[in-house]
């Protein structure tokens, strides 16, 4: 919906199923699954928890150190590896389309070294920035409205003086933070654009955040900056519920297992 907004939500689900049937949803996997999902954990999960804890022993409320981790967590894996994830997940599912048109794709790596040689490191990265902001005000806004609504249940069921939060408690605080982080879908669809390998004559070329912003504007107006807002939500809520309240869980159940208290822990 990103990519095609003039599509609805039903129409979206019409168009990618008859580009492939239920494969059709699941192109992109290999990189994005492989690659950006796994560096949830290896990178933004360390680095945020890492950022979050340093906050708080200088004296942050949990809403400023959610924000703090969330917001280093994301900028560090936005510019250690999601250039390359996201521009590759692009590439795959812009070559579906092509091959949808009567063409015959070129190959995932054929792509890849076709970039490489044109544009060399920067033509991979490209709409990395886009990416970086994304990353940054999506987990920023993830942990730090999540610790918001855990403080928010805390006073409802009086656990204020640090009891633990049940894992039912935890998820709905996170699933809360998940959805309302899908406020910044703008940033989503500026990124889409900076790396679709569709051509279009009227788009400008070398398009900088600020020139996506505009012609995406200027074709599709403020609803086109929210296009694909709804399946986002989801993905914000199941995204948070794993990496925040899961994440806190797994940290617990190190403890148990190691008999060491978690230092980078909320």
């Amino acid at each position: 919906m990103a990519a095609n907004r003039s599509d609805g939500f039903a129409g979206a689900i019409g168009r990618i199923w008859a580009r492939g049937g239920i494969l059709g949803f699941y192109q992109g996997l290999i990189p994005w699954a492989w690659i950006e999902a796994s560096t949830k954990g290896a990178v933004l999960l360390f680095v945020a928890s890492e950022a979050e804890f340093y906050a708080k022993t200088l004296g942050a409320p949990d809403f400023v150190a959610g924000i703090t981790g969330g917001m280093t967590g994301g900028l560090a894996q936005a510019y250690a590896t999601m250039g390359f994830c996201t521009c590759m997940k692009t590439v795959e599912i812009t070559k579906h389309k092509v091959a949808a048109a009567g063409m015959k794709p070129p190959g995932t790596m054929e792509t890849f070294m076709e970039i490489w040689r044109k544009e060399g490191i920067r033509g991979i990265n490209k709409g990395v920035n886009a990416v970086a902001v994304r990353q940054v005000t999506n987990w920023g806004s993830r942990f730090g409205l999540s610790r918001v609504a855990e403080t928010g249940i805390r006073k409802v069921t009086g656990k204020e003086n640090g009891e633990k939060l049940g894992v039912m408690e935890k998820i709905v605080a996170s699933a809360l933070g998940g959805g309302l982080s899908a406020w910044n879908q703008p940033i989503e669809v500026i990124r889409v654009e900076m790396q679709s390998k569709t051509e279009d004559p009227n788009r400008p070329k070398n398009l900088t955040v600020g020139k996506a912003a505009k012609y995406i504007y200027q074709n599709n107006g403020i609803k086109g900056l929210y296009r694909g807002v709804t399946p986002r939500i989801g993905l914000g809520v199941w995204q948070t519920v794993c990496m925040v309240a899961l994440g806190d869980m797994a940290k617990e159940a190190v403890e148990k297992l190691t008999g060491e208290k978690v230092t980078a822990k909320h």
